[in-house]
């Protein structure tokens, strides 16, 4: 027979202070769930898009990282309580000649048609947001917001007046610039190193035809001389869509304490990144990194990645992480660097990015139905339930309204 201890009994084993130390706990992880339930949650990169052409690759089934690498649908938004966010038009910066920037002009258009065609297929579930406001309008009408976003500005590149043509068909985000250098900026990431010393003469004309839109302008992966000179340049408080600390990582695609604090001194608001390698230093394994090319190559080209290609591509990635094993960034080293952030721009210049489904995702943070953990850490933190509110999601908002009343001067 196994012997059993009442509840009443294990309690008066307890001393006084452990008593505390759980009460306090319980409390905190109540708070922070009523918190995350009505704050407004949103995040400012997803690459889900990515997935939306893929053959029976459906946002309203239930997917997991380990079976076909995807971090967020819609049964994972309602378990971590995401409302929406940015959901990313992204273009793989190819060759700048003229067909190049062709097919990258034709891929951006499709990517966008993609993203429509996504809403309009789940319009009890998802709508198009156009203006800070519509997103409490969405969410009290039981659906998730779908803001878009345009990581890397190369689809504009043979005509930048194809920017007029995105905003009328949802765009309301402009990150100029990815992994390397296009004609409007300089990279964070360029191999060869800056080009432009920041922004090129049509850079400079992209700026201001988004601020006279009303763009959100993203400086996420640009250089820094392109961020200084944004900054300078923009009549609108701009964001880093996702991007991680400098001063905990010193990767090139992070941003330093000084820029943090003139982004939030001109009401700017850094979304933080979830991308182990820019939270961790990584060791450099050219071995790995032309394996993960071959996996890459495969799940890029979604509208040929049938059930089968599938399958083979995580094969080939399960067995590249037992191969060319690299240290992953934990749940608490996304912490440090958001609580350092925090720290250092000031709870209200601060909020979420985690860059799901281009990379993001940490043990003990998985997908997005981790993100009531944030919440609960903030909470045991000491934060404020209007500062808490914020940063998953009202500073996104406010910075978006200031955008919008910027536009047309």
């Amino acid at each position: 027979m196994r012997s059993s201890v009442s509840f009443a009994v294990l309690l008066a084993c307890l001393s006084p202070s452990a008593l505390a130390g759980q009460s306090e706990k319980i409390s905190a992880h109540a708070q922070a769930q009523s918190i995350h339930a009505r704050a407004l949650v949103l995040d400012t990169h997803l690459d889900t898009p990515l997935l939306f052409a893929r053959p029976g690759w459906d946002i309203m089934d239930r997917h997991t990282v380990d079976a076909d690498f995807s971090y967020v649908d819609y049964p994972r938004m309602v378990d971590g309580g995401l409302d929406g966010g940015f959901w990313a038009i992204w273009t793989a910066q190819g060759e700048r000649d003229l067909a190049g920037k062709r097919k990258a002009r034709d891929a951006g258009l499709r990517r966008l048609m993609d993203i429509r065609e996504m809403v309009a297929a789940h319009r009890n579930h998802f709508e198009i947001a156009l203006r800070a406001d519509d997103a409490q309008r969405i969410v009290n009408a039981g659906k998730r917001a779908v803001y878009i976003s345009m990581e890397n500005a190369s689809p504009l590149a043979t005509d930048p007046s194809l920017l007029e043509t995105y905003y009328a068909l949802g765009l309301r985000m402009l990150g100029l610039v990815h992994s390397s250098n296009n004609d409007f900026a300089d990279s964070a990431t360029n191999p060869e190193g800056a080009e432009f010393k920041g922004l090129s003469d049509k850079g400079r004309a992209l700026l201001a035809d988004a601020n006279r839109l009303g763009l959100i302008v993203d400086l996420s992966h640009s250089s820094n001389d392109t961020f200084d000179q944004v900054l300078e340049l923009s009549r609108a408080p701009v964001i880093l869509s996702h991007s991680a600390s400098h001063a905990l990582n010193p990767h090139p695609r992070n941003i330093d304490d000084a820029r943090i604090r003139k982004l939030a001194a001109k009401g700017g608001v850094i979304q933080v990144n979830s991308v182990s390698s820019f939270l961790i230093e990584t060791p450099k394994n050219a071995e790995r990194d032309k394996a993960m090319d071959s996996f890459w190559e495969i799940i890029e080209d979604s509208a040929r990645l049938t059930p089968e290609r599938q399958r083979e591509a995580m094969r080939r990635y399960h067995d590249i992480e037992k191969q060319y094993p690299l240290p992953m960034a934990t749940f608490n080293d996304y912490m440090k660097h958001l609580l350092h952030i925090i720290k250092v721009a000031g709870p209200e210049h601060v909020g979420l990015g985690a860059d799901w489904d281009g990379g993001g995702g940490v043990k003990g943070m998985e997908d997005i139905a981790s993100l009531p953990k944030i919440t609960e850490r903030l909470v045991q933190e000491g934060y404020s339930e209007a500062q808490i509110d914020g940063i998953l999601g009202g500073n996104l908002l406010r910075l978006m309204r200031q955008v919008e009343s910027a536009a047309g001067h």
